[in-house]
């Protein structure tokens, strides 16, 4: 198994990409830190990929809040010893154009789409240096292309792609790959299509 020796966080890890990231990464026998918001999932999602892989770390963060996120860091190298990949999943979309959306929205979104990927990213580099880790950040195509009624959401994951360049142009000397994957317009659609029917 490919991952046996290695450490991975996931944030967002009880829905979505996140969770299908975590089983995956389970079957492939990796060390496990799942972080999210609801514990009642993460127990869930936690439970499942024991069952195909090893028990993972789960802890119930709220990752805008910098001393938490901090904690992700600082639990998972207490436990396993190292950290060779960030998986920067935890992401919200609201809907939204130029002429309704509050700047508390926008806020409320660079926050937890941007604002807590550079802070974990930041947090986590020394680790990955070490290691000569990944860093994978989950983006969406409204990153690199406009929606409509997605406005925020859309600034918010071209900010992510952009920060997924610079820290790889910064990283790679060091052996550190940063990766974003930007998931597709089906995706998006069915996205929005549920935050409108809410």
């Amino acid at each position: 198994m490919p991952f046996i020796t290695k450490s991975v966080i996931i944030t967002g890890a009880t829905s979505g990409i996140g969770q299908a990231t975590a089983l995956r990464l389970a079957k492939l026998g990796a060390n496990l830190t799942l972080v999210g918001r609801n514990t009642d999932k993460l127990k869930a999602v936690a439970a499942n990929c024991a069952e195909v892989g090893k028990t993972p770390l789960t802890l119930e963060v709220e990752l805008t809040n910098e001393s938490q996120a901090g904690s992700v860091i600082t639990e998972t190298v207490q436990k396993y010893g190292k950290l060779d990949v960030l998986v920067n999943s935890a992401g919200i979309i609201e809907t939204g154009s130029i002429e309704n959306t509050s700047l508390s929205q926008l806020d409320r979104m660079l926050d937890i789409n941007l604002r807590s990927v550079y802070n974990l990213t930041m947090q986590a580099v020394p680790h990955l240096i070490q290691t000569k880790g990944n860093i994978v950040n989950v983006s969406s195509v409204a990153g690199s292309r406009s929606f409509p009624n997605v406005l925020a959401y859309c600034v918010s994951k071209a900010a992510v792609d952009q920060l997924t360049r610079c820290t790889a142009l910064e990283l790679a000397p060091n052996g550190v790959r940063v990766n974003s994957v930007n998931p597709g317009l089906l995706v998006l659609l069915s996205l929005i299509l549920y935050v409108s029917l809410k």
